[in-house]
């Protein structure tokens, strides 16, 4: 199974991948961890980025933009056969996960899913607002909105960062202060990790 896996990774045009590294291993359009494979995929998160159908233990579920769906390691699930969406693997073997050295949880997001290992909030932000002092752990943002943020980070100047929907990324920890400036709100999926 898991050569049939890898081989199947290898003939995937690049776009389906829009982030690999040591930590997590996401997909677009493509679910390759669908089917429970503990030795090569952890616990999973399906991310819908527009309305999508798929089934789990037997059942149709339906998901509509920036809903979500865990899977723990143990757990399969039969993939979207149409709409759009992203699979995030969480690699069972990551290196030790990095946090801030200040703890800060962030106001006004909204919690989707919590464990042990990591857990999943809705990020929002509206035009002009402006979010406290907080801190982050190692992450995947997952950007729904396209719009501007202004940031004022502990380690450094401000920062002016661009939001484009669809863009997926790895972030590194940070405490920082964060204000939407673009007019529309800032609003990402978030997939924090935990030591």
């Amino acid at each position: 199974m898991l050569v049939v896996t890898l081989l199947a990774s290898l003939l995937q045009p690049p776009a389906v991948r829009p982030l690999d590294n040591e930590y997590v291993s996401v997909t677009h359009n493509w679910a390759p961890c669908a089917a429970a494979s503990p030795s090569a995929c952890g616990e999973r998160v399906l991310v819908a980025l527009g309305a999508i159908e798929f089934q789990q233990d037997g059942q149709p579920r339906r998901l509509k933009r920036g809903e979500i769906a865990v899977f723990r390691w143990h757990e399969s699930y039969v993939a979207p056969k149409t709409g759009d969406y992203l699979e995030v693997s969480l690699k069972p073997d990551h290196p030790k996960v990095q946090t801030p050295s200040v703890l800060i949880p962030p106001e006004k997001n909204v919690m989707l899913y919590e464990d042990e290992t990591f857990f999943v909030f809705e990020e929002r932000l509206a035009p002009g607002e402006t979010r406290a002092r907080h801190s982050h752990g190692q992450r995947v943002v997952i950007v729904l909105n396209d719009t501007r943020l202004q940031q004022w980070p502990d380690s450094g100047p401000e920062v002016f960062c661009t939001q484009v929907a669809g863009d997926v990324r790895f972030n590194a920890p940070v405490t920082h202060i964060v204000k939407t400036i673009g007019d529309k709100p800032l609003r990402n999926i978030v997939i924090e990790l935990r030591p």
